[in-house]
Formats: C-alpha cells, structure tokens, sequence
C-alpha cells in the first residue's frame, strides 16, 4: 500500500510558503487630518443648532405678541365707548411705551379685580396697566405702540413706528397694535425695541362701535 505524502507526518512538503505580508498603521498626519474634518464638521452642526435655537426663540416672542394683541383687542371691544375716541387723553389704549421695567401703576388707578371699576376710562386704564404688567414679563424690553393708522407699512411692504395721516385725529380710522422687542436683526446685531429698529409685529384691533 503506498503512503502519500498527505497520509505520512514525516514527509516532506513540497508546498511553498506563504509570503510574508506586512501591515501598516495610519500615520500621525492622517489622524490629525482627520480629527480637523471632524472637528469642522461638528462646528457647522452647533452653528446650525445654534441658529435653530434663536430661530425657535424668535418665533415663540411672536407668537406671544400676537397672542396679546388678540387679547387687547377683545379689551378694546368690550370697551368700545372709549376705544373708539382717538384722542390719548380720552383713551387710555392709546399709548407708546418701552417696557425696560415694570409700569408704574396710575395715580388713583383701583384694582378693577378686587375693587371694581366705576368708568369705562378707568377700566380702560387698569386694563392697559394690566396688560403692560404681562407683556413685559413675556418679552425682553417689549415697545409697545396702540395708534390709530390706516395704512401702517411703507411703500416698501416694511412696518413702521411712525402712524401715517388719515382721517382720524391721530392718524386714521382703525387702530392698530405695533409691537417689538430686544432682538438679533437678520445682520445677527442686537436691536433694541426703542431704538432705530422696525415694529416685529402688527396687529390691527378693532375698536367696536358705540351702538
């Protein structure tokens, strides 16, 4: 009985060896090249992250506004004797102010909630009064115009502080909610409500009618 060569552990093996294969590791430039595109890349991820958390914050300041010039409307709609009146000494609802701090209540001003209210001018006050309180807690140095303005855009489609003439004695028929807050413009500059900026939100308030 013949014996090959794979039934006979001593024999010799005619098979070549293997080649020897080496293996390299990455060198130091490749990781630190690395480590920058990552670290690159993770920097856009914050700025976007970022942008997304001021874009979400602006958002919720307008949201708010909105949601407080719906409320001074239905204020003014229930107080419609003297929100009609266009005259700022016959109607507290009209008034510009920038809210830096807490408003100081008016002289003689009653809590209409404890005490009651015995004139629509007075509850026009305490309402304003109020509400200020409210939105400047809400929002960072809100400034806060009620005017009456037909038309309150520019030519340009841009908002403006400024109420533009009409037929009313202050500036037109329809009174009309301007408001703005310390904010990053679209340039990313901090703008102060009181200072050069434009109003963020307007809303047109409907004063009602006398009968």
């Amino acid at each position: 009985m013949d014996i090959t060569v794979a039934q006979n552990p001593f024999a010799v093996s005619t098979l070549e060896p293997l080649p020897y294969r080496t293996q390299s590791g990455f060198s130091l430039i490749e990781v630190l090249v690395a480590i920058v595109i990552l670290s690159v890349g993770m920097l856009g991820a914050v700025g976007m992250q970022a942008t997304a958390l001021q874009s979400n914050k602006e958002t919720r300041y307008q949201a708010i506004a909105t949601t407080f010039g719906r409320e001074l409307a239905e204020k003014m709609r229930g107080n419609n004797t003297v929100a009609i009146k266009t005259a700022a000494a016959q109607n507290p609802y009209l008034f510009d102010e920038t809210l830096s701090a807490a408003p100081a209540l008016p002289g003689g001003l009653v809590n209409c909630f404890t005490s009651g209210c015995t004139s629509p001018v007075t509850l026009a006050t305490w309402d304003v009064f109020d509400w200020q309180q409210r939105v400047q807690l809400a929002l960072p140095t809100p400034r806060v115009k009620v005017c009456f303005d037909d038309d309150p855009f520019d030519s340009a489609g841009k908002a403006r502080w400024a109420c533009a003439p009409g037929t009313g004695a202050t500036g037109g028929n329809v009174a009309v909610l301007k408001m703005s807050w310390t904010r990053n413009n679209t340039a990313g500059v901090l703008e102060f409500a009181a200072g050069a900026g434009v109003p963020v939100v307007v809303v047109p308030l409907t004063a009602g009618s006398p009968e």
